[in-house]
């Protein structure tokens, strides 16, 4: 039951990244993990939307070692294992190419926090991995590719709960959340605010960031021990 409860969950959450625009193609991944039950579920690797049924999703154990008689899992796995190993209170995480959070990975820049859009979900701006070494690419790819965030975030010293978004150098954005629908609304956030600060950034080159004080303001009364915004 737990097993298909999963692969549903992750099915939807697979078919919500077309439907919000947010991938081409099979340009795009959600996995979910249950630490109880040690083990993952994630898109199958190079499967069209249009095509996929909720049994295609494929389980692993948490060192990525797949259960028998299964379509082949996203090549990405690698990269949600070793986020998932890392930081404990991740359960859900996505990988897309979208547009404008891609060009920004492709420039190497962070995504600045320009207004409040921005201020509600994500505590500073979104940041973007170092570029990977020949090495790395040639001998554990999609494992490096988790370690340069990890390594990122620890530079920073903020975790996914305080940015739930980070681009990967010349490759593209990997989305956190405690649960798939979070980890999907972080999707679809981050790129309305790639593209708002990008145009933001042609409409005015010299922008300023926004105030720490209102940064503040819009964080904390979303998230904060005081929070106020909704109905909880």
């Amino acid at each position: 039951m737990i097993i298909n409860e999963m692969k549903q969950k992750v099915f939807e959450g697979n078919l919500a990244l077309p439907r919000h625009q947010l991938v081409k193609l099979t340009w795009g991944n959600v996995s979910l993990i249950n630490r109880e039950e040690g083990i993952i579920c994630i898109k199958p690797s190079g499967v069209p939307y249009d095509n996929m049924k909720p049994e295609d999703m494929v389980i692993t154990n948490l060192d990525g070692r797949p259960f028998e008689d299964q379509l082949k899992a996203s090549s990405d796995l690698d990269t949600h294992i070793v986020l998932y190993k890392h930081y404990k209170t991740v359960n859900s995480i996505v990988h897309t190419h979208s547009l404008h959070a891609v060009v920004y990975a492709q420039a190497g820049k962070e995504i600045p926090p320009l207004g409040t859009t921005h201020a509600d979900t994500f505590y500073g701006a979104i940041p973007c991995t170092r570029d990977l070494t020949a090495e790395e690419v040639n001998s554990c790819y999609e494992r490096a590719t988790g370690k340069v965030i990890i390594e990122k975030f620890k530079e920073l010293n903020v975790t996914p709960k305080e940015i739930p978004a980070i681009n990967t150098r010349h490759h593209g954005p990997f989305i956190f959340g405690e649960t798939v629908d979070k980890a999907i609304e972080h999707t679809i956030i981050l790129e309305e605010v790639a593209e708002m600060a990008l145009k933001t950034e042609l409409l005015n080159p010299e922008i300023k960031r926004i105030h720490q004080y209102l940064l503040d303001k819009h964080y904390y009364r979303k998230h904060g021990e005081h929070a106020y915004y909704g109905q909880g």
